[in-house]
């Protein structure tokens, strides 16, 4: 939207607003989240007052959020914040956009956390991004003592912002998948949504607003999830669980890494749109 013109600084009310922005291209939807976002009002506030004038800062804020939205990024990046799993999550172009078939992930922790044969279960969530998988968890079970891991300080700045505006004790570590923990440390329940796209994946140029560290590791797409399953059994408790996020189509391989590596149990779960997701399975033992 380069070069679009802006809407009057004074005298513009909601409904011009919206017509403006629809002029622009922008999605209706995304327009009144983006203005319903700045006046901290619902949508149904803004059609019951749509004659309201907006004063001239927030109209010039609109605007440019508009065309950050036309230009493609994210709408999560525009407000600065994203729902998931019923929490509120602050996020940054640090941190890919809690999407929700993580959800899938996080519902599949809930129903195995209270199955393990401990009281204070012990989770981490390897490649955290904003912290989301790791909050939920946390926030859905609080016995469970939850670490969560990053290679990006400024992810797990984003991540430690939002643990404590949650009030969630969530604790976190930096480093490269395994290597941001003690090698003896073990774990009841590891979870994680490490990337996944392969590199010559056609959907990366749409996604270039977000981290490329996060979306893909190169090459077949499998590379992170290749690591952080070779590494688990050290790390696993007897009985733990390992539980992958992955694409629609690799739900075989991994099967096929988690048999190799010596799981059991291993089963795969569907998303909202009913394509396989997440991928697990458990280490032997008691």
């Amino acid at each position: 939207m380069t070069g679009a013109p802006e809407p009057p600084a004074a005298a513009l009310t909601v409904a011009q607003a919206l017509a403006w922005a629809q002029a622009q291209s922008l999605d209706r939807l995304d327009a009144q989240l983006l203005l319903g976002h700045l006046l901290q009002q619902g949508r149904g506030w803004l059609i019951a007052h749509d004659d309201q004038p907006l004063p001239a800062a927030m109209a010039l804020a609109f605007a440019e959020g508009c065309q950050r939205r036309v230009a493609g990024e994210p709408l999560a990046y525009v407000l600065g914040e994203r729902e998931f799993h019923g929490l509120t999550l602050q996020v940054s172009p640090a941190v890919l956009v809690p999407r929700p078939d993580t959800e899938t992930l996080v519902d599949w922790a809930l129903e195995l956390l209270p199955t393990l044969a401990t009281a204070r279960p012990r989770v981490i969530d390897l490649g955290t991004g904003s912290g989301a998988i790791a909050l939920a968890v946390a926030h859905r079970h609080p016995t469970a003592s939850v670490i969560a891991t990053d290679l990006s300080p400024d992810a797990l700045a984003v991540a430690r912002t939002n643990a404590q505006r949650l009030g969630l004790p969530v604790a976190f570590a930096e480093g490269a998948w395994w290597a941001a923990v003690p090698a003896d440390a073990r774990y009841h329940l590891v979870l994680s949504n490490p990337p996944y796209i392969a590199g010559d994946d056609a959907h990366l140029p749409a996604l270039r607003h977000e981290p490329l560290l996060a979306l893909t590791p190169g090459g077949d797409g499998l590379g992170a999830l290749r690591v952080i399953v070779a590494g688990a059994p050290p790390h696993l408790a007897p009985g733990g669980w390992l539980l992958l996020e992955h694409g629609w189509d690799q739900a075989d391989a991994v099967a096929t890494l988690l048999r190799d590596a010596g799981f059991e149990q291993i089963n795969t779960r569907r998303d909202i749109a009913q394509r396989p997701r997440c991928t697990g399975g458990r280490w032997p033992g008691a």
